[in-house]
Order: C-alpha cells, then structure tokens, then sequence
C-alpha cells in the first residue's frame, strides 16, 4: 500500500477536531491532556524510530545540513505565525505546519514501514488538536460551522501531499537519507516543545493531565516493543 495512503488516517482526525470544535469546544483541561498524550507520543517515536535510524546513516555533514534546514524552516513557520494577521494568516501557516507534517510521515515510510506506521500513530493525535485548535480560532470569525470543516478538510488533503514529496526519499544515497532524517528529527522535535506543549502549558495545570504525556511516552514504546 503507497505510503500516502495512510495519511488519510490523520487527515480524518484532522476533520474530526474540527468538527467537535465547531460543535462544541472540549474543556481547556481535556484539551491539555491530549495535547501532553500526543506530545509523548511523538517524543517516544522520535527516541525509539528517527534517532536510531539517523545514528547508522554516519554522515556526519549531511545531518548537520538536514538539521540546520529543519530549524530555519520551523523557525520561519513559527514566525509566519506570530505575524498572521487574521483567518488568512493562520489559514496559511496551520498549512504550511500540515505540509511538513506529510512530510516527515512520507520520510519516516522511507526509513521502513514499521518506523511509518508509528509516525502516522503519532501524527494522527497532534493534527486531531491542531484541527480542533484551528476550527475554534475560525469559528469566532466565520460562524459558520459548515464552512469551518470544509476550511480545515481542505487543509487536510495538504497531509497526502506531503507524503507523495516525502515517498521518494527512500531511493536516495546515504548521506542525502542522513540530510532527511534529520529534518524530520528536527521537525518532530519542535512540534513536541514548541507547539503541542506550549500550548498545553498555557492552562492551569492539572496533575493528571501532565502524566498524559507519559501515558503516551511508555505506550508508544510498549507498542514499539510487540512489533519488534
């Protein structure tokens, strides 16, 4: 089965946040734990599939040109959103966001299928919030709950794009496969710290909440441990 084809599991969770915010918007607190679920998710799938991956390629150039790609993109992606002004403008970077993300899950297939199948686990939980979390940003503008989904199902097909540019990195020399994974490594890490746990921080913390992120931490590397 072609790798972009799993991406319509994420894409999905991304219609479905957006269509319970635009119904009706989780409790800050649940909204937290998911956000520190997903967050440990990604963090165990960077940890235990891109890292180990990215150690035996031993192209020390190439990781250091993927890395320092990875963060001048994030960096700009994370501007581009400080300066949004209006729906436009965060129409436009929760796009770009969703692109990478494609991206990196077409990569993570191209270091094997297990390492893909993990990824899209992951993937899947922080673009469901990062749904919900733009669906209830347009729902204060455009009122309209219908138009809301279709803005956010739109953005969606962004995730299989993604891949289809990410797919091909499989076939590549070993310094250049270097140069991907560490962008993905770079990319991963930043939605973790920069993203699903800031976002998570910026509510009254509750004790159960915070532990979510270590539910999704030991289970992702539980499930690790049975495909192995």
């Amino acid at each position: 089965m072609p790798a972009w084809t799993y991406t319509l599991i994420p894409a999905l969770a991304t219609v479905l946040g957006a269509a319970v915010a635009a119904m009706r918007q989780p409790s800050p607190s649940v909204t937290s734990a998911v956000q520190h679920l997903a967050a440990g998710v990604l963090f165990a799938a960077v940890a235990g599939e891109i890292l180990p991956d990215l150690k035996h390629q031993q192209s020390p150039m190439a990781v250091i040109v993927g890395g320092a790609f990875g963060v001048a993109l994030m960096l700009l992606v994370k501007r581009l959103g400080e300066k949004a002004k209006g729906p436009t403008g965060l129409i436009v970077t929760v796009g770009i966001d969703i692109l990478v993300d494609g991206l990196v899950l077409g990569i993570g297939f191209a270091a094997g299928s297990k390492q893909g199948l993990l990824l899209t686990g992951a993937l899947t939980l922080e673009v469901l919030f990062l749904g919900l979390a733009l669906a209830s940003e347009l729902k204060q503008s455009s009122g309209s709950a219908a138009r809301v989904v279709g803005i956010v199902a739109a953005l969606a097909i962004l995730l299989p794009v993604g891949a289809l540019l990410g797919t091909p990195v499989g076939g590549l020399p070993g310094p250049y496969l270097a140069g991907f994974f560490a962008f993905a490594l770079v990319a991963l890490l930043y939605l973790v710290t920069e993203e699903l746990l800031v976002e998570a921080h910026a509510v009254p913390e509750r004790p159960w909440a915070t532990a979510m992120f270590f539910v999704g931490f030991l289970g992702m590397l539980v499930i690790e441990e049975i495909a192995t």
